[in-house]
């Protein structure tokens, strides 16, 4: 999809993380990359995994989502989305795209909720945001949690807010081919500390 620009600090900083002996599990590089993320992304907290796949499962176990419950997510994204429902027991429910940005329509999402209705997931694609405020409304009118895929997003914004600063909960992966890349990882952003 494209290379990598690996052109500043980083072998200063993987020297710096060999030298310390922080190579992997928790460390100075790690705290402060969560917070300053959070921070730009307009979270209180955030938490670093493994990658955007282990975000989106993480994120849809930790508000509770599971048997019998639907989740409504478009039907052009990656397959992660989908799995991470499945995999807690959940059913996804395809809605189409829009042409012209090519994220979830969301009149196709107020005509598929139903009273199984767990939760949205938008995922904006291609560095498009997804139509944020009447999905935001909608999802407040039906008593609908909302999860946010920002993974093709990151530094972007929605009408002055970034995104990844949405809904209950957001998904972001740092895989190569992302704007921000660690070569693989991911992140879950969050305003709820019980939910952190």
């Amino acid at each position: 999809v494209n290379e990598p620009s690996l052109k500043g600090n980083e072998l200063k900083y993987l020297t710096e993380c060999i030298t310390s002996g922080w190579i992997s599990s928790e460390g100075p590089f790690v705290e402060k990359f969560e917070k300053e993320f959070a921070d730009r992304v307009d979270r209180k907290m955030g938490i670093a995994v493994s990658n955007g796949t282990a975000a989106l499962e993480l994120s849809v176990a930790a508000l509770g989502i599971g048997t019998g419950d639907e989740v409504i997510i478009p039907s052009f994204t990656i397959i992660s989305c989908a799995s991470a429902i499945i995999r807690c027991g959940a059913k996804p429910v395809l809605v189409d795209c829009d042409r012209k940005t090519w994220n979830m329509s969301v009149e196709q999402v107020a005509e598929k909720i139903t009273n199984k209705t767990r939760a949205v997931l938008a995922v904006h694609i291609y560095g498009l945001p997804v139509d944020m405020d009447p999905l935001l409304t909608l999802c407040a009118k039906h008593g609908i949690l909302l999860i946010e895929d920002a993974a093709e997003a990151i530094g972007l914004e929605y009408r002055n807010r970034p995104c990844g600063g949405f809904g209950d909960i957001s998904a972001f992966s740092f895989y190569a081919n992302k704007h921000v890349t660690m070569g693989e990882g991911g992140f879950v952003a969050v305003n709820d500390s019980a939910l952190a």
